[in-house]
């Protein structure tokens, strides 16, 4: 299979050569050009039980490009005339702390609101626990964590941090919003429109995966699955799993703009910013990186670039998407010392020439 007339699929295996081994978990890779899939192709297993190959079909749990979805949800309902981007997180939840009539909506969306993470305050409170005796907590329960802390880590609105409390809580103001669960609302207002049949929000016990990849550590050579967590079972931040096939009509969709039109989309293409204009810093004063709503919108070598990573226990995942270059590239990791943000610029630097 040659990936285009100047990228042969060669040299593209040649970058995902250590993950080949049939008894291992691997990865999966997805180069759209030109509105065309060129290259998509799966390597390792999905599980160490059954050792299924992983193909396009395959499920990996996104983590935290979730996030472009949960971003999504929320400008459909503004669309709708159900939400606006300045309400205040204290109008949507009236029984908040007050420290939430500082928040709004647009403050979660792009990293601003300076809420606490909630892995952080978990952390605090197990301390010397085990992981695995942790309960899995869900989104009503991060709420519960976040109206029991005093304030935020700055101002909102005058400094960047990551925080996936933030999306999270997109997740439980699309439900307050909507009349709907967040996983409904998805599939109802952006799954099934798109035709994304084998992608889902997972909640344990009410649906399942199927074609299921299976998240992997390895520790002295040994591997191990590691596919659960007790921050495992959120939504709006990470919960979402899907497929190179699916992955590959949401970049259509994006693309083609089929959801939310060019002018909707340009809230979240752009980056926030304070005071005189000036960039963002994070709290430490390190310049924060230009994000709008559930993406990254550094440029790469020049190249104007739309992107997200994903981090969570066993799982590793990369979006690059390059408009001008009608460019996108995927990588699904169910093991996790996958670096996949590194290995999709590497993809990306074959089509878009090395410097």
């Amino acid at each position: 299979m040659v990936a285009s007339a100047q990228v042969p699929a060669s040299q593209i295996d040649a970058l995902f050569s250590k993950f080949t081994n049939p008894r291992e978990p691997g990865c999966a890779v997805l180069v759209i050009k030109d509105g065309k899939t060129v290259f998509r192709r799966g390597y390792g297993v999905t599980d160490l039980r059954s050792l299924h190959a992983i193909g396009p079909e395959t499920n990996f749990r996104l983590a935290s490009l979730t996030k472009q979805f949960t971003a999504t949800a929320i400008m459909l309902l503004v669309r709708d005339g159900k939400l606006r981007y300045h309400d205040h997180l204290s109008n949507v939840f009236p029984d908040f702390p007050t420290y939430g009539k500082a928040i709004t909506i647009r403050h979660l969306l792009n990293h601003t609101s300076g809420l606490i993470d909630y892995e952080d305050i978990m952390e605090k409170q197990s301390a010397g626990v085990p992981d695995e005796t942790i309960p899995q907590i869900k989104d009503a329960g991060v709420l519960e964590l976040l109206k029991h802390q005093t304030g935020t880590k700055f101002p909102p609105g005058t400094r960047w941090d990551y925080s996936n409390s933030g999306y999270v809580v997109l997740a439980l103001v699309v439900e307050k919003k909507s009349s709907m669960s967040f996983g409904d609302f998805l599939r109802q207002r952006i799954f099934k429109p798109l035709e994304m049949n084998g992608t889902i929000a997972y909640e344990k016990g009410k649906n399942e995966v199927g074609n299921r990849a299976y998240g992997h550590t390895v520790n002295a050579n040994v591997w191990r699955e590691t596919d659960q967590s007790s921050t495992s079972a959120t939504l709006g931040d990470g919960g979402i799993y899907t497929s190179l096939d699916d992955l590959g009509k949401w970049d259509r969709a994006l693309t083609g703009y089929t959801l939310l039109t060019a002018k909707e989309m340009a809230a979240a293409l752009t980056p926030p910013a304070f005071g005189s204009g000036g960039p963002l810093q994070k709290p430490d004063g390190s310049l924060a990186p230009l994000y709008g709503f559930g993406w990254f919108l550094d440029p790469y070598r020049g190249h104007r670039r739309y992107s997200h990573y994903g981090e969570t226990v066993g799982f590793r995942t990369a979006v690059q998407r390059f408009p001008d270059d009608a460019l996108t590239v995927i990588v699904l990791a169910n093991r996790a010392e996958v670096d996949a943000p590194a290995l999709a610029e590497r993809v990306a630097d074959l089509y878009l020439g090395k410097p």
